[in-house]
């Protein structure tokens, strides 16, 4: 029987905000970019570093805040990289482009406390409620994901540089006030396990040797390279079929928004193994239909808004089936969150090098020859979650 930890009443309101701020300090980047390079002189060459760094951090800390969670406590643990995330975003306010980086690098580090921890501080405080937390939680990070973009343009086109981004950057701030009195809650991963009984309720020995763990990890990994990697380049892909830059622009918001409903209902439905199952086949519907579409020539605007629609609804499914495996399958919220570094480790390291492949390759050999390679790895995404829905826990 799960056991409910004592905490805040305010857990909710910083467990939204910190899912803001794993993904407001990132997505704002890229609307910045012109006034980047006018007002600091940022090569084009290095912009795009802006959102790989972050994604780098990631792989890199993840199993690190993991333990540090354990040790610590995850509330602590995670009110330290709110703090590291805080800073980070002003250095970056400073008109310099070394602060730019370093408080890049800082931002990645700061968020990911977010990333690996808030799904741990859901399984302990919200056994009975998981649904309805991590609604909440995905829903607060995409929604703000998918405007952090536009909404840092339009405000970057009335005011200066460094008001923009510290304006953008005041969530963080009130982060750190709303998640204090979840503080006093923290609780650490017991030291010395001394009966069975205690063994088999606290621990089952590392998720790195549980082959499911390891299908959970490619499930975010695939989900990730997929993902970031049209993101990145359906602009380009879309400008080549004969859309202006500006319809481009905007299909791809069509794919990010379209997710958001997802985030609602995957968690709604994952109680039930018919929900599971039907959420795995909107992945592989939503990513191969949508990519396969976009293979088709002659794509007029509307058609390639039913497309984008299906690649956010595929997306969206995706991500927040992650989310949903890191606490279902596990027992407990510190093998939650160890399930959540060792997955999000090894998924934002692709995520990172995905963009990069793809890149390379449609320069290679072409767009065409690299969507049918989306389509492969869409393939292998929704086997892995076929795969991973059949099973209890990680550690049947």
């Amino acid at each position: 029987m799960e056991t409910t930890h004592q905490h805040s009443r305010y857990l909710t309101l910083g467990m939204m905000l910190a899912a803001t701020n794993m993904r407001l300090p990132i997505t704002m980047m890229p609307g910045l970019i012109s006034s980047l390079k006018k007002t600091l002189g940022l090569p084009s060459s290095m912009a795009g570093l802006l959102t790989t760094i972050p994604l780098l951090t990631f792989a890199v800390m993840s199993p690190i805040i993991a333990r540090w969670g354990r040790r610590f406590g995850n509330e602590w643990t995670i009110y330290g990289m709110l703090i590291i995330l805080a800073l980070g975003s002003y250095l970056r306010v400073i008109p310099a482009i070394p602060l730019l980086f370093l408080g890049t690098l800082l931002v990645g580090i700061g968020a990911d406390g977010g990333n690996v921890l808030i799904p741990a501080i859901i399984k302990d405080n919200f056994p009975d409620k998981i649904e309805v937390a991590t609604s909440q939680y995905t829903i607060s990070m995409l929604l703000i994901g998918s405007l952090g973009t536009g909404i840092s343009g339009v405000l970057a086109a009335h005011w200066s540089l460094p008001l923009t981004m510290a304006v953008l950057s005041v969530i963080g701030l009130l982060n750190l006030v709303a998640w204090l009195p979840n503080l006093k809650y923290n609780h650490r991963a017991p030291a010395v396990i001394e009966t069975p009984t205690a063994a088999e309720t606290t621990t089952h020995g590392s998720v790195w040797g549980r082959p499911l763990a390891w299908v959970v990890t490619a499930f975010f990994g695939l989900q990730a390279l997929v993902y970031y990697s049209l993101l990145t380049w359906l602009p380009t892909i879309f400008t080549a079929h004969g859309f202006s830059i500006i319809a481009a622009g905007n299909l791809v918001t069509i794919m990010q928004l379209s997710g958001l409903p997802m985030s609602y209902l995957v968690p709604a439905t994952s109680g039930k193994k018919a929900g599971v199952k039907a959420m795995v086949a909107i992945v592989g519907i939503g990513f191969i239909g949508g990519i396969a579409g976009v293979l088709l020539p002659g794509t007029n605007f509307g058609f390639a808004a039913v497309l984008c629609v299906l690649l956010g609804l595929g997306s969206g499914a995706a991500f927040s089936l992650a989310v949903v495996f890191f606490t279902q399958k596990t027992t407990n919220g510190f093998e939650t969150a160890d399930l959540s570094g060792m997955a999000q480790s090894a998924g934002y390291l692709l995520a990172a090098l995905g963009p990069v492949l793809f890149g390379w390759l449609g320069a290679q050999i072409g767009w065409s020859l690299v969507l049918w390679l989306a389509i492969v790895f869409s393939a292998l995404l929704t086997l892995a979650g076929t795969v991973i829905q059949h099973r209890a826990t990680i550690y049947d």
